[in-house]
């Protein structure tokens, strides 16, 4: 324990763990609404409706024990979703579902949860628009027991969301208190019922060097903008593996997907496809560690 004196004298305890959890969140101005606990088990299979508004909202409240506000604002994004043609699998039409981005966005941003296009989480990052997280993780074909890696954390929302199509997630933020404030997000949700979460292996580090301890990688996301792809990304997935990667210039990057094909001779062909056809999008920099500090941008070799 802890002891803390208050101004008026008055001692308290308190808990190191706890008061960690506390400063995390307290820090973060993240105001999700105040949801109760979830109140029925986590089942990977279960399906909300997708068949109409209302029977998704009332299976979600049921199920999940979350706003009808949200839900219905998730309900008409999913619709847009669909006829943007951002997500199509069965599978991660329900992980978009399933997963309350209301929880990942700033106090100020709360009533913007929803919308199109990114939005500020602090530290000089963003939270990515549902459009392009479905798609980028659409396109990645992910499967249960698929082990995924991510670089590049932030909010914590696309962990939140691979968490609802596998049950291996490992996640790198560069940004010390970024790394801080989502797991203790993570650990808050998955107390209230989010047991999903409890998939989520995160750490505080470089990304651009990947996870070699727990390498190889089915699948690799990279929510970030660089100009070329991160040789060792590339070493730690899986043949025939894929991962999908913003490269470009600042501001104009196209979303790859890269397969590592292993031909029969037990070489490797990587084979790149841009998910949005030439179209570019604008994602927040790729940056470096040097010596614990966070110092400009890998650029390319």
């Amino acid at each position: 324990m802890r002891i803390e004196i208050k101004p008026n004298g008055t001692r308290l305890r308190i808990d190191p763990a706890r008061r960690q959890f506390l400063l995390g969140v307290a820090g973060t101005l993240l105001a999700g609404p105040a949801i109760a606990n979830v109140p029925v088990a986590y089942d990977a299979n279960a399906m909300p409706p997708m068949d109409s508004r209302a029977g998704f909202i009332e299976w979600m409240k049921k199920n999940r024990g979350e706003d009808a506000g949200f839900l219905g604002q998730r309900w008409d994004r999913f619709q847009a979703l669909l006829a943007h043609k951002d997500v199509w699998d069965k599978r991660d039409m329900r992980a978009y579902l399933m997963t309350p981005r209301e929880e990942f966005v700033t106090k100020a941003n709360l009533s913007r949860a929803y919308e199109w296009h990114y939005l500020d989480i602090g530290y000089g990052v963003t939270i990515t628009g549902p459009h392009s997280v479905a798609r980028m993780t659409n396109s990645l074909e992910i499967r249960r027991g698929d082990k995924v890696l991510e670089i590049g954390t932030g909010s914590g929302y696309q962990s939140a969301y691979l968490s609802n199509l596998t049950d291996k997630v490992f996640s790198i933020e560069i940004i010390k208190p970024l790394a801080a404030r989502t797991r203790a997000l993570y650990d808050g949700l998955i107390a209230k019922g989010y047991s999903e979460y409890k998939a989520i292996h995160t750490r505080n580090a470089d990304g651009y060097y990947g996870w070699q301890e727990e390498a190889p990688f089915d699948k690799i996301i990279v929510t970030c903008g660089i100009d070329h792809i991160p040789p060792p990304l590339l070493q730690q997935l899986k043949p025939n593996g894929m991962m999908v990667i913003p490269v470009g210039p600042p501001g104009a990057q196209h979303v790859l997907k890269v397969t590592k094909h292993q031909e029969a001779d037990g070489t490797f062909n990587v084979v790149r496809a841009d998910i949005y056809n030439g179209g570019t999008l604008s994602f927040v920099p790729f940056t470096k560690l040097e010596g614990g500090a966070i110092k400009g941008t890998h650029n390319g070799p």
